[in-house]
């Protein structure tokens, strides 16, 4: 093999091999539901293959010294044939798997594909680097080019392509472009007419074959063994950030997790509003309010209907919400709103980034403690951030789905605060229950001129009065309400969360046991 052919073969395959990653992870994580598991069990089978398929050269070319250049460079075309057409097929195997609440099966999958590609590059470098006293400049050369076609498969796969086309197009993409390469090394090795015309028709069967291999893909992965074929998500957003779907009925799955609903209702209230409804309780009037994570705008949708609230900035990672918002009632005129701003932008960096913002109120209604990155938003390292941007008898009011790591890191970094169900209420200043502040919110909370409970219609009177003598429950482990004192003891043994230890992300081992 001719030295450049070597360079372009090793940088095109390190380009298809980093690219496949990238696309697994993305669909993997939607299966895993974001575990940081998901990511480690990937890699680990990902990283043995490639070991597996060096070993398996290796005894290769030790036992074929004599064979001709062209049949090396037809077993290598055959290693990277078989390798991309497994590759294209991992998915839609993790969505059949998915289906029978078998994630993992696709995992050796993986392998077989991984041990493939990793039988590419030692098996380049044997044809094209000669034995002699430069053997190591050749090989350095080789292996540099395969870096870089790595490092251009991560950065245009993951920030390009998946930016701008669905996982079944990236997957067809990167197909086609193996088959080519593999078309190449067998026009090197003077392949028959006969092979180029199969591999002309496994190209137009891949093509023909994809959208129904892909065929409801996010609805396995997520639904798993609930999934039927008459479910359809009514929208889905891919970007380069991630993957938004949207039921018929309004449920909201970000990354593949439950991610609240696209309406308000707090009279069966699916996503617990009544925790935003609660703010006035302990924060009696917040003028200027902070948002991290806007999902579909429900919660921001109450707190910028607040009556004392004159601004509020929304900042959120995910632009694919902007576009879905607008197509649900309840929410769309929060973007029109003049008190309303949205940052697209990662929450730790927009703080880092606007030092001297500071806000009566900060809210956070954070995913699950135990996915993957949820240590950004969830450890003594952020608060102590968020904490430079509270004014003057600022509250911060954050979910901590009920993590007793949490709970006691929040309570740890301020001296005062308290519980409202899954959500806590920290501040540098004392709280208080303000009983005539939630009666009033509960009586008079507007949204686009509309009463969210009138007392004119019977079953929103009931709601209304049900949720008026929340206030009035018992303070203490086993209530709603639980003041910081109480909830430390509760918590003794918890560990301090912090941006090292990640601390609830390794909590949560039963990959795929959540319930959709």
């Amino acid at each position: 093999m001719s030295f450049p052919m070597a360079i372009l073969v090793a940088g095109l395959s390190g380009f298809i091999a980093l690219s496949y990653e990238i696309l697994w992870y993305r669909v993997f994580a939607v299966a895993f539901g974001g575990t940081a598991q998901g990511f480690a069990l990937l890699l680990g089978f990902y990283l043995y293959g490639l070991a597996a398929g060096a070993l398996v050269v290796e005894r290769l070319c030790r036992r074929k010294q004599n064979w001709p250049t062209r049949r090396h460079l037809l077993a290598l075309a055959t290693f990277n044939l078989g390798a991309y057409v497994t590759a294209y097929l991992v998915i839609p195997f993790l969505g059949l798997g998915c289906r029978h609440s078998l994630c993992l099966i696709a995992l050796p999958a993986v392998a077989v594909s991984t041990t493939l590609l990793g039988a590419a590059l030692p098996l380049i470098s044997h044809l094209a680097v000669r034995p002699d006293a430069r053997a190591g400049a050749g090989l350095s050369r080789v292996y540099f080019a395969n870096i870089l076609g790595s490092t251009l498969g991560s950065l245009l796969t993951g920030y390009v392509l998946l930016d701008r086309m669905p996982a079944s197009s990236v997957a067809l993409v990167l197909a086609v472009l193996g088959l080519l390469l593999s078309a190449a090394l067998l026009w090197a090795a003077r392949g028959s007419v006969v092979v180029f015309a199969g591999l002309g028709l496994l190209c137009f069967g891949l093509v023909r074959l994809t959208p129904g291999l892909f065929d409801g893909l996010y609805e396995k992965l997520i639904f798993k063994h609930q999934f039927r074929p008459d479910i359809r998500f009514a929208h889905t957003i891919e970007n380069r950030v991630g993957v938004v779907n949207v039921t018929r009925t309004g449920k909201v799955f970000g990354g593949g997790v439950y991610d609240g609903w696209a309406r308000i209702d707090l009279v069966h209230d699916p996503n617990l509003l009544v925790r935003a409804v609660a703010i006035p309780v302990f924060h009696p009037r917040p003028r200027r309010a902070l948002v991290i994570g806007l999902s579909m705008g429900a919660w921001a949708q109450l707190i910028a209907n607040l009556p004392t609230i004159e601004q509020l900035t929304i900042v959120e990672i995910n632009p694919g919400y902007l576009s879905l918002i607008p197509q649900y009632p309840d929410v769309a005129s929060l973007l029109t709103n003049p008190k309303v701003r949205v940052a697209i932008d990662d929450g730790r960096r927009w703080l880092a980034r606007h030092p001297d913002e500071q806000f009566d109120l900060i809210v956070a209604n954070i995913t699950f403690h135990w996915r993957e990155h949820a240590t950004n938003l969830l450890s003594a390292d952020f608060l102590r951030q968020v904490r430079t941007h509270l004014a003057s008898g600022g509250v911060y009011f954050y979910n901590a789905t009920s993590s007793p790591d949490v709970m006691k890191t929040g309570f740890t970094v301020f001296p005062y605060g308290l519980r409202f169900g899954s959500f806590i209420a920290v501040s540098d200043t004392p709280l208080r229950l303000d009983h005539a502040a939630w009666a009033a919110a509960i009586r008079d909370l507007t949204v686009d001129g509309r009463l969210l409970l009138n007392p004119a219609d019977p079953v929103q009177a009931a709601a209304a009065q049900r949720l008026t003598s929340v206030i009035n429950d018992s303070v203490g482990p086993n209530a709603n309400w639980e003041w910081r004192s109480s909830v430390l003891k509760d918590v003794a043994e918890a560990r301090i969360v912090t941006d090292d230890n990640m601390a609830p992300e390794w909590s949560f081992l039963a990959v795929g046991a959540w319930d959709p």
